[in-house]
């Protein structure tokens, strides 16, 4: 087995969501899991995670691994809430971050602000120049560099982006800039944009780069807080951290490039619904993560989750690093419901969040959520809430909210309102999930649900039907998926290259230079780290476009790298190019030349996966021990009687039929009733259509 290794042990995977934090146990020893689900801290993420581990382990000293997805990336971009920074650039290039590809806030009309990170009064140029073609025009002085350095100390700033034009080509002035600032800067946050994104095109490396210096203090505290009160509590193993890429990299790592980070944590919930998928016999799912305060979307082919290239987490922030497509919108449990000046019912994007959270917690919040929604309709069971936040729900505060801020101005009765609200934020689920699938030319019926989260699984009928996808596979543990997906998450570099030739004048030999020394560099980064893993799989990909084109498509290279090199040819590229395009567009561009951008290398430590069969039902499981009781739930405005089953206690091969409801200590499920669901050997529920075989 590849890789260094601690004593066997513990390993836990951590998901922070907005509402709650995650976590899940798995014993290397005898094979076990245990979960845990436990409020989030919002003001500091690292006491929730400790609060998380302390509900299944006293002590700390037999967790071997810990394997984070965090948000607190996320949330700094969301909120603008990372630290001053500054920029120094090429002469004339200062404006860049500002004038963005010329797009604008809103679709229709000239209107809309655009602010970036980093003002313009800590934005300084300097004199340097490279070429296009990597030549050196204008040296650097680095007297000068230290001179705009001091000047944003004095300004504020507490991280700096050194960004000079064309230094994908040759970083010689950009790397002397950095040395430069490195010498009298007060901390470690600084941060070349030839590090980050060797890549051309100047606003996408420049955005990329100073959105990591706009993190690196943040997510450095972060990390620096959560390694202290871990180690106090005498851990002693190794902590990794999920990049949105989907894989995992050391905290060294993750303190030095925080923007890969930008996904974290919905990317962990993608993992594992592929492998859980993949596991079950359903390699193509749209994976449905509702938590507290949005609704994730994702598409996995083959048992293949989609990378993009580059996302944007917020308008004009643009971040250009390997990430796991995702769609995100405000339809989680503590996304509120209103109605507009139109007379239109609304759900978010304004969540309540962990903090006060939905009415029905009584913790200030006086404005209707999704969670008050299903609550009222009888879909929650008020006297056992999941989470462990409180002892019980207020149903009665949150059917008021409803009828105040729902029902009176619909003109509506609390009922109607109730089921209103879940219609609209299923709605907004239901356009996601087009978004991902059909907008893209994938057709639903071949395609799967998974949702999970706290929240997902009480909308599964209406993924199901409205959108017409064949079946939903719910996870054993649905609450607690992204967690279970830190745990199985593989080890991950990536590094990009531009070549900028056309492929009939592209140099096969530095390109098979270039693979296999980046391919050595990935495989000694992921031996550094003090984790196990079965063996190291190289991904190689080119970015292509025909000649004239802006956009490219990203081409992989079957080939694997040896000590005879890679093998790859003219021939092959150009047969992988045509079938890449082909199944993108349909057609081919005829007697067009064809363009080599850039290469990107993925090198893949791939970790252990545990057995999920470890998670199926007990042999002594019963259904009829697992019904507990009935309870009137509101089903297409009339109240139906569901029973109510205690999900974990279900046997293998149990056929339960709707209206039901499945509870367990992280989620509920909701079993409309012309749906039934069966469960099988891993302790998935699948839910289908009761005619359907």
């Amino acid at each position: 087995m590849a890789g260094a290794n601690n004593v066997a042990g513990t390993v836990v995977g951590v998901d922070v969501g907005g509402t709650f934090t995650d976590v899940f146990f798995l014993d290397e020893e005898d094979g076990s899991c245990r979960v845990a689900k436990v409020p989030s801290t919002r003001d500091d993420q690292s006491r929730g995670i400790r609060d998380g581990i302390a509900e299944q382990m006293a002590e700390l000293g037999g967790v071997s691994l810990i394997v984070h997805g965090t948000t607190v990336g996320t949330n700094a971009l969301l909120e603008r809430k990372g630290a001053p920074t500054g920029i120094i650039t090429t002469q004339g290039f200062r404006d860049l971050i500002e004038m963005r590809r010329r797009d604008r806030p809103e679709t229709w009309g000239l209107w809309g602000m655009f602010d970036p990170v980093v003002p313009r009064d800590l934005r300084i140029e300097v004199d340097e120049r490279v070429l296009a073609d990597g030549t050196v025009d204008t040296e650097v002085d680095a007297g000068e560099v230290e001179a705009a350095a001091r000047t944003l100390m004095r300004r504020g700033a507490e991280a700096v982006c050194i960004f000079f034009m064309n230094s994908y080509a040759n970083d010689a002035n950009e790397g002397a800039a950095v040395a430069a600032v490195r010498k009298i800067w007060p901390n470690q946050h600084v941060t070349a944009s030839s590090e980050i994104l060797p890549e051309i095109r100047e606003f996408e490396r420049c955005s990329t780069a100073t959105l990591n210096a706009y993190l690196q203090p943040h997510l450095g505290d972060y990390l620096e807080r959560l390694d202290a009160g871990l180690r106090d509590g005498g851990f002693e193993g190794e902590i990794l951290i999920v990049q949105s890429n989907g894989g995992v990299m050391p905290v060294d790592m993750a303190r030095a490039f925080p923007v890969r980070t930008a996904l974290s944590g919905p990317a962990a919930g993608v993992i594992a619904g592929a492998h859980i998928g993949v596991s079950a016999g359903y390699p193509n799912l749209i994976t449905c993560d509702m938590g507290g305060t949005s609704f994730d979307v994702s598409l996995v082919a083959g048992g293949e989750s989609a990378l993009a290239a580059q996302t944007a987490v917020d308008f004009g922030m643009v971040v250009r690093t390997p990430m796991i497509e995702i769609t995100t919108i405000g339809a989680g449990g503590g996304s509120i419901a209103w109605v507009d000046r139109g007379g239109l019912l609304q759900i978010g994007p304004e969540s309540a969040g962990a903090d006060p959270g939905p009415v029905c917690y009584g913790l200030g919040n006086e404005k209707p959520t999704v969670t008050d929604a299903n609550l009222v309709l009888g879909r929650i069971n008020g006297e056992r809430p999941i989470g462990g936040k409180l002892d019980r729900l207020d149903t009665d505060a949150a059917r008021a909210a409803i009828a105040a801020d729902v029902g009176e101005p619909l003109g509506i009765g609390v009922m109607e309102a109730a089921e209103a609200v879940i219609r609209v934020a299923n709605s907004k689920m239901v356009g996601a999930i087009r978004l991902v699938s059909v907008e893209r030319g994938h057709d639903p019926e071949k395609f799967v649900a998974m949702p999970f989260g706290g929240g997902g699984a009480l909308h599964t009928g209406a993924l199901i039907k409205d959108i017409g996808l064949s079946k939903a596979l719910v996870p054993r543990f649905p609450g607690v998926t992204s967690a279970l997906g830190c745990v199985i998450a593989d080890m991950r570099f990536d590094r990009v290259h531009t070549l900028n030739a056309l492929l009939a004048d592209l140099d096969l030999s530095e390109l098979d230079r270039e693979m296999a020394a980046t391919a050595k560099d990935g495989a000694i980064r992921l031996s550094a780290a003090k984790v196990a893993f079965e063996r190291i799989e190289n991904v190689f990909e080119l970015d292509m476009l025909y000649l004239g084109q802006t956009h490219t498509v990203s081409v992989r290279l079957p080939v694997q790298m040896s000590e005879a090199g890679s093998g790859v040819t003219r021939e092959m590229i150009e047969t992988a190019f045509e079938d890449t395009y082909r199944g993108a567009f349909g057609r081919l561009l005829e007697g067009i030349e064809t363009r080599v951008l850039n290469l990107r290398v993925a090198v893949i430590g791939r970790r252990p996966k545990f057995d999920l069969s470890l998670l199926g039902p007990a042999a002594t499981a019963s259904l009829e021990d697992a019904r507990s009781e009935s309870r009137q739930v509101w089903i297409d405005g009339e109240w139906r009687e569901a029973d109510i089953y205690r999900r974990l206690d279900l046997p293998q091969g149990a056929v339960v039929p709707g209206p039901a409801l499945l509870e367990q200590p992280d989620t509920t499920i909701f079993i409309d009733p012309d749906l039934e669901g069966a469960v099988d050997k891993f302790g998935n529920l699948v839910i289908s259509r009761k005619d359907q075989p």
